[in-house]
């Protein structure tokens, strides 16, 4: 990101004027739609106002540079374009001649940073992305530099955690295409250094990753909306029990709401269970019709015999 050579000068100065053609309001000031090319070999094409760039024009530096956007009052303000002597460019907000507000920064690299500016510097929420290893950063921006909570995401797996100075730093964890989390935390530790060292020397630190633990996936289940049922009338309590219909409406609310182990009876149960013991009891009758019938039949046979 440069911005050598971008510097837009003052018109219709005290002592150089330069040139100019266009309009110009009573008082003789530049006013309406003009073309100018100044002192320094930079040129201007676009609207004035009281002697000053402003609305929509074009500036065009000696070096090759160009900003193609909104003015006010000789600053770049509004939404804008400029292309930097390096081949890099900037698409977004302005405002007061800086980078502010929301916009797109492309690198010569390929790199882009999409998000918030503040005075000229990536702040705010914004997302970088690497072109050379299709990795991104996805988080908190703080005058220029990765801090805050964030995610870095590469091809195969993504850390989520917290960044300083560009670096992870704290609690955090990777999570895995493969189905699963690798949870630690990253650690400043020394760099390793020779066997010599100076007393003056600084000691530079750098982050360590420490994992802890390794756990299953964390996905997100989806609520679905209830669906509304109408209002029970007569007689519809005993056609749901003859179908079946109120045993599966309950069989499908408990598995939504998951087994605590231990399940409540549900409608109906005690008719069945009633069958049931009624079903036992005509059993044991009929048993006991068939013993007194074997026993009338031996009574009968003993006696002709």
């Amino acid at each position: 990101m440069s911005d050598l050579g971008s510097e837009e000068l003052e018109e219709e100065g005290e002592n150089d004027l330069g040139e100019y053609e266009g309009g110009r309001n009573e008082a003789g000031e530049r006013h309406g739609h003009g073309k100018a090319r100044l002192p320094n070999g930079d040129t201007y094409e676009g609207q004035y106002e009281f002697g000053k760039r402003n609305g929509q024009g074009v500036y065009r530096f000696k070096n090759g540079a160009r900003y193609i956007g909104e003015y006010v009052k000789n600053k770049k303000h509004g939404q804008g374009t400029f292309i930097y002597p390096d081949g890099s460019r900037y698409e977004g907000e302005w405002a007061d001649d800086q980078r502010h507000g929301q916009g797109v920064y492309y690198y010569v690299n390929n790199d882009t940073y999409t998000g918030e500016w503040f005075k000229h510097q990536r702040h705010g929420q914004g997302t970088y992305f690497y072109a050379e290893t299709g990795s991104k950063y996805v988080g908190s921006w703080v005058n220029g530099q990765q801090e805050g909570a964030a995610e870095l995401i590469h091809l195969n797996h993504r850390y989520q955690g917290k960044f300083l100075n560009k670096n992870p730093v704290g609690p955090g964890k990777y999570i895995f295409d493969i189905g699963c989390e690798q949870h630690g935390e990253y650690r400043l530790t020394d760099v390793e250094r020779g066997e010599v060292e100076e007393e003056d020397e600084t000691v530079s630190m750098v982050p360590k990753w420490k994992a802890l633990k390794i756990t299953e996936l964390a996905l997100w289940t989806p609520t679905l909306p209830e669906e509304q049922y109408p209002a029970e009338g007569p007689g519809q309590k005993e056609a749901q029990r003859a179908t079946g219909g109120g045993d599966t409406l309950a069989e499908a609310q408990a598995l939504g709401e998951g087994f605590e182990g231990e399940t409540e009876m549900r409608p109906g149960e005690e008719d069945i269970d009633t069958f049931r013991q009624e079903s036992r009891e005509n059993s044991h009758d009929m048993d006991q019709d068939n013993v007194n019938f074997d026993e009338d039949d031996n009574r009968q046979s003993d006696q002709q015999d």
